[in-house]
């Protein structure tokens, strides 16, 4: 089998304490939920966590802490940079009463957008989406640009040291086929962190995708973890 196959636990062991994690999923929809859960049972902490949400303290059929959820209820996470954390109210409490949570609120098109801009090698992203808002306080905001009369915010590229992304198909060379709205956030993430970690909901072999359903390209896939078997 390819060396790109590797444990559970092995997955796992890859990623140390503080580091700065991408997750992929809406809502756990898309997410890799086998690594999430070891990682939560690993006892590691102080994660700086990027994703379009922190998952949902009750997910499908009364699963408690769905998704990345359970990282932050846990106290694993020191920071949040994501687009939607309502169905997550430990990221309020800890954010905002305990203070032990550093978020970071971002529009949902300008984070996509400075994940692309991360894996590209690109310098930021011009936007016109929160202009006049609390957005331009943000520490990912680099200040404003008025181009052709009309005012625009550059916010800063985002890169991060691991990206756990998932697909419902994933050859052993990691070429990616995402069933429906799974795709998400999962395809740029892949392309923005040092490291990259995929689950598969069903691995097979080489050839069984055909190149023109190739979502995302092996070539930027470190490692595969068999979600189906475990």
């Amino acid at each position: 089998m390819n060396n790109k196959v590797i444990s559970l636990e092995e997955a796992v062991a890859m990623i140390p304490d503080g580091a700065t994690i991408m997750f992929g999923g809406f809502l756990g929809c898309g997410s890799a939920h086998h690594i999430i859960n070891a990682l939560a049972e690993s006892g590691k902490k102080n994660f700086t966590i990027i994703g379009n949400d922190c998952g949902m303290a009750q997910g499908p059929c009364g699963i408690e802490y769905y998704g990345v959820s359970r990282l932050v209820h846990n106290h694993q996470v020191a920071r949040v940079i994501a687009t939607h954390v309502g169905m997550t109210p430990d990221v309020g409490t800890q954010g905002m009463v305990e203070k032990t949570l550093q978020v970071d609120l971002v529009p949902q098109g300008s984070l996509a957008e400075m994940i692309r801009a991360g894996g590209a090698g690109l310098g930021g992203v011009l936007t016109p989406t929160g202009v006049g808002t609390i957005v331009e306080d943000s520490p990912l905001c680099l200040g404003k640009q008025t181009i052709d009369g009309r005012e625009y915010l550059l916010m800063k590229p985002v890169h991060a040291d691991v990206a756990i992304v998932n697909a419902h198909m994933i050859d052993t060379f990691g070429n990616m086929w995402y069933k429906g709205t799974t795709r998400n956030f999962n395809p740029m993430m892949a392309t923005a962190a040092d490291l990259v970690i995929a689950e598969a909901d069903n691995l097979v072999e080489i050839g069984d995708i055909a190149p023109e359903n190739v979502h995302t390209s092996g070539a930027c896939i470190n490692y595969i973890v068999d979600g189906g078997k475990l």
